[in-house]
């Protein structure tokens, strides 16, 4: 009998969609039908050379895309006709409005974090709740820190039990090609507590006892997670580094090796020859894991345009039924994408070799 595959539509090709769209189109088990957006811009004239299939998103920018050169398939509606699934990568709060388009084709639907909870049956993480999106037609994929929350936290309560955790984050300010956000000389706190991050780890974890608190700060090249957690039992530094050594999509990079911010670690990312210098991992500095009368203490940095990707891949395999093993499907995404694999590239072929330091 054939393979099943995943036939794949991705509405918005911006930071996250065209990262999905390279993503999907390298798994053996989904085929890309085609990719939708609403401009002739410089992403979707790029994805053409790629041989994707260029759809307008919306009937009335189909002739505009045609006169900035593009070669227009036709419509989304069009699209959707073709597909098993669609995943919206479209800005926040467009997904919804998106939605009951998807429900008239019967077409099954991924949003993703900057759409609100209640747009899909539930949110998702695949080392958290991967089974419970078998068949759904719905899920949300979460926002970039509440996907490094879920799985460093998750992993440790799953393991150790957590009776409080606080998380201060310090959020990048913007996307890097972004011109018009800042801040650009100021420290912009939430004023709101708890900020919108521990709400949205409940959707995933909901007996996790978390607050978090964060600000904006003048980067761009990545979050950093402070996090403080009260275990309900005893742990060790020791029994720590191993629990993150062994969990999928999580490094640990040394300061012995000269890991000491974001900026090596991104730095480290391009010298990989990583695509775009993703780091679909959430990366967590060494020497910061500690215990101190009790209570466990890590830092970590947050690739907020890569770390999401491999959770979309994951949450497609699910609600198609593709793989119904969580770490199936999560060895077989990382496998494909190269996550936790620290050689460097030879060309466009990933060298052979995993967690090289």
């Amino acid at each position: 009998m054939p393979k099943p595959i995943a036939k794949v539509a991705v509405n918005g090709y911006g930071t996250i969609g065209k990262r999905v769209s390279d993503a999907v189109a390298l798994q053996d088990d989904m085929k890309l039908v085609g990719i939708a957006d609403i401009s002739p811009n410089w992403r979707v004239k790029l994805a053409t050379g790629k041989g994707y299939t260029v759809y307008a998103s919306l009937p009335d920018k189909l002739e505009l895309m045609e006169k900035g050169g593009l070669e227009v398939a036709g419509t989304l509606n069009d699209l959707l006709e073709e597909v098993d699934l669609v995943i919206d990568c479209t800005p926040p709060g467009i997904g919804a409005t998106n939605k009951p388009r998807y429900e008239k084709a019967g077409v099954k639907a991924v949003f993703e974090g900057g759409e609100k909870a209640d747009v899909a049956e539930m949110s998702f993480v695949a080392q958290c709740n991967y089974e419970e999106a078998l068949g759904r037609d719905f899920v949300r994929i979460v926002s970039c820190n509440t996907t490094a929350i879920c799985r460093s936290l998750g992993a440790f309560h799953r393991e150790f039990g957590v009776k409080k955790a606080r998380v201060i984050i310090v959020r990048r300010a913007a996307d890097p090609w972004e011109g018009s956000k800042g801040p650009i000389n100021a420290t912009i706190p939430d004023l709101v507590t708890p900020s919108h991050h521990g709400p949205d780890a409940k959707t995933v974890l909901p007996d996790l006892n978390i607050v978090t608190l964060s600000c904006k700060v003048p980067t761009t090249l990545a979050h950093t997670h402070f996090v403080m957690v009260e275990p309900k039992a005893g742990v060790s530094e020791g029994d720590m580094l191993d629990l993150f050594r062994r969990e999928p999509r999580m490094i640990l990079l040394s300061a012995a090796d000269g890991f000491d911010g974001t900026q090596t670690i991104i730095e480290f990312m391009r010298d990989l020859g990583r695509p775009r210098y993703d780091m679909w991992e959430l990366t967590i500095f060494d020497k910061s894991i500690s215990v101190k009368e009790g209570e466990a203490y890590w830092i970590a940095a947050v690739h907020s345009e890569a770390i999401v990707i491999p959770e979309n891949i994951d949450a497609i395999r699910a609600m198609t039924e593709l793989e119904t093993n969580a770490r199936a499907s999560i060895e077989k995404t990382d496998e494909s994408l190269g996550v936790c694999d620290l050689r460097p590239r030879a060309g466009s072929q990933l060298l052979a070799g995993h967690r090289a330091l």
